[in-house]
């Protein structure tokens, strides 16, 4: 009988801490999603989280908030899309496109990559009609 209630104890105890270890097993997995950076550097230039080039267009302003590069232009230079609930990490911040998507900005300067860079590290954009460029 004893060892039957030792067990039984053990089990209670075990199903009171469930919770416990679950709510803490999630935050523990929240935080490693949100710990890897939008960005990052790679061969002297920033690229996003695919390996992909980011270009900044000399027709934004810094710290406006705001992107020029709409429609047309953004199917060509799709914007580096954030998830709604981003927060500014470092030199990233978030801006509100006209559509209301996210973007990030790179010291305040919306970025983009370019549709026909084909595979990481391509940078066949930089310079394109003297107004995109890669982020160094």
């Amino acid at each position: 009988m004893r060892v039957f209630l030792n067990h039984f104890r053990d089990s209670h105890m075990n199903i009171r801490l469930l919770p416990i270890l679950a709510v803490s097993l999630a935050a523990a997995f929240t935080a490693l999603a949100q710990a890897e950076p939008a960005t990052r550097m790679s061969g002297g230039m920033l690229v996003n989280t695919s390996g992909m080039t980011l270009y900044t267009f000399d027709k934004d302003a810094a710290g406006s908030g705001k992107s020029m590069c709409n429609g047309p232009c953004a199917a060509l230079w799709p914007p580096a899309a954030a998830a709604a609930d981003a927060k500014p990490e470092g030199d990233l911040t978030v801006v509100t496109r006209d559509d209301g998507a996210k973007q990030w900005a790179y010291k305040g300067k919306p970025v983009y990559t370019y549709s026909a860079d084909k595979k990481a590290g391509d940078t066949t954009g930089d310079n394109f009609k003297d107004v995109w460029h890669v982020i160094k």
